[in-house]
């Protein structure tokens, strides 16, 4: 069983020439969270003069248009209506997806949930992965409340055929950053969430519900990696991406701290995000 994947090119390689840079994304938005980055990436590995490589920003299932899996093809649910094998199976899409593509390793970049599938990906294929980096997100599992709050979410969503439950991360606080504060980034994020269809959140959100704790997985990563934060991070701030680099004892991962930046790093300082991957590229190399 494999889920479809909708993938974004950003810039294209031959068959097997390159180590593709998958870039994968944030709920609840999509992969249009990485195109200003995307371009960015290219701009600076070029001036760099780094060999050129495949960048691609796939769409997890339900995000965009991608295809929207049923309960079973996502594995059966429990009875909350969390799917206990989704991400594995997502993990495994991916990770097919590499390979129909000609390539046998990729370096996986993962922002918030993004960072949840990529971990999950050097968990079940830790020989597809040849560098990481973990943006704005964590390694726990959800607790019973913040797993009863997905599937309450989720349900909402379908019941109601709504995406107001998840509208919240398009607002601002005094906390927040600049660009989450400003009009322009609370417009931007208002029309990304408005353009996903309710059923695509309700998977998106049963799939990291029942997401296994992946802190074990840190110290066996072993290829080049980065970790990287925004001050402002509401949910992943330095306080609590600082103690994921420093699990990762079998590497030693750049750790980049970006000022006045919030959880969606890549959206709000993509010239930043970028440079600290082409770091990444170039360490790969």
């Amino acid at each position: 069983m494999t889920f479809a994947i909708t993938n974004t090119i950003h810039r294209e390689g031959e068959p097997g020439e390159g180590t593709p840079l998958v870039l994968v994304h944030a709920f609840p938005i999509d992969h249009r969270m990485w195109d200003e980055c995307a371009a960015e990436i290219i701009r600076q590995a070029d001036e760099a003069g780094l060999p050129s490589f495949p960048i691609w920003a796939p769409d997890m299932p339900g995000a965009g248009d991608g295809p929207i899996p049923d309960e079973s093809q996502s594995g059966g649910a429990d009875p909350d209506g969390a799917y206990p094998h989704a991400m594995d199976l997502l993990a495994d899409a991916y990770v097919a997806m590499l390979h129909d593509a000609g390539h046998d390793k990729a370096v996986w970049v993962g922002l918030s949930m993004g960072g949840y599938v990529v971990l999950d990906i050097h968990r079940r294929h830790p020989d597809a992965v040849a560098g990481i980096a973990l943006c704005d997100t964590k390694a726990d599992a959800d607790d019973a409340r913040q797993r009863a709050n997905r599937t309450a979410i989720a349900d909402t969503c379908i019941r109601e055929r709504t995406v107001e439950p998840v509208m919240h991360f398009a607002h601002a606080t005094d906390a927040d950053s600049s660009f989450k504060r400003s009009d322009a980034g609370k417009a931007l994020f208002a029309r990304w969430i408005g353009d996903q269809r309710p059923e695509g959140v309700a998977w998106r959100q049963r799939m990291a519900a029942a997401r296994p704790d992946l802190n074990a997985q840190l110290p066996l990563i072993d290829v080049p990696a980065t970790v990287l934060t925004g001050d402002r991070d509401p949910s992943s701030p330095p306080a609590v991406m600082h103690p994921i680099a420093a699990a990762m004892t079998a590497t030693a991962p750049a750790v980049v701290d970006i000022a006045d930046c919030g959880h969606f790093s890549a959206v709000e300082h993509p010239d930043q995000v970028a440079a600290a991957l082409v770091d990444l590229m170039r360490r790969v190399g």
